[in-house]
């Protein structure tokens, strides 16, 4: 299931009908803006883990050179990932432990475990989380993230997200303290099936942090 625009409307009355603070904030922010992008997995999570533990603009520069050593994204694919001497992978930038995360998605995918994009689209959330972190490298909180900004999936809450926890703890706690996970994922039971979309919104309310 993929959100579309009836959905969205369906879920913004459900959240501002179920949660009066976040309603507000819904208000404040106005329309939803999260846009799937359409990318193959083996793609996705190849960026996912040139990404892991940098800065946007770090990251960016790697994954660009490790796209030219393919042609571009469209040339590169597990079997000539695989290919690949590792010291050309180094050299654009790769750390060793990214290398293997990278190399055992490519073998993963080439075996099945991994799955092309209209293939994953027919699992449910669980399922797919469960085949990605069979993968090196690839935990739940980056299978969430492929889940909500790639398949578009509507009721996905990354309960372990830094943004997410300090945005509620800012909403939702006199004291603005970080909740833990399992508060936020007790909270979160009234924003089902929409928690992507409230997940979405809870992000947006660290654009106005230090804003008057």
């Amino acid at each position: 299931m993929r959100v579309s625009t009836t959905d969205i409307k369906a879920a913004l009355r459900h959240l501002k009908k179920a949660d009066p603070v976040l309603a507000r904030h819904i208000d404040s922010v106005g329309a939803y803006g999260l846009v799937p992008r359409k990318q193959d997995t083996f793609e996705s999570l190849v960026q996912s883990i040139v990404y892991q533990q940098l800065n946007g603009k770090a990251a960016a520069t790697i994954h660009s050179r490790v796209l030219a050593l393919f042609g571009g994204e469209k040339g590169l694919t597990p079997k000539l990932l695989l290919r690949m001497p590792a010291a050309k992978l180094r050299g654009a930038g790769l750390s060793a432990n990214k290398l293997l995360a990278m190399r055992d998605l490519a073998e993963k995918t080439l075996s099945g475990v991994v799955k092309p994009r209209k293939e994953l689209e027919k699992l449910a959330d669980e399922e797919i989380i469960a085949r990605l972190t069979e993968v090196r490298g690839i935990g739940a909180w980056t299978v969430q993230m492929f889940l909500m900004f790639k398949l578009g999936r509507p009721d996905v809450l990354p309960s372990g997200d830094y943004g997410v926890r300090k945005a509620f703890g800012l909403m939702y706690r006199k004291n603005g303290r970080l909740p833990p996970p399992s508060v936020l994922e007790k909270h979160g039971r009234i924003w089902a099936p929409y928690r992507s979309v409230a997940s979405w919104y809870l992000w947006r309310r660290l654009d106005t942090v230090g804003q008057s």
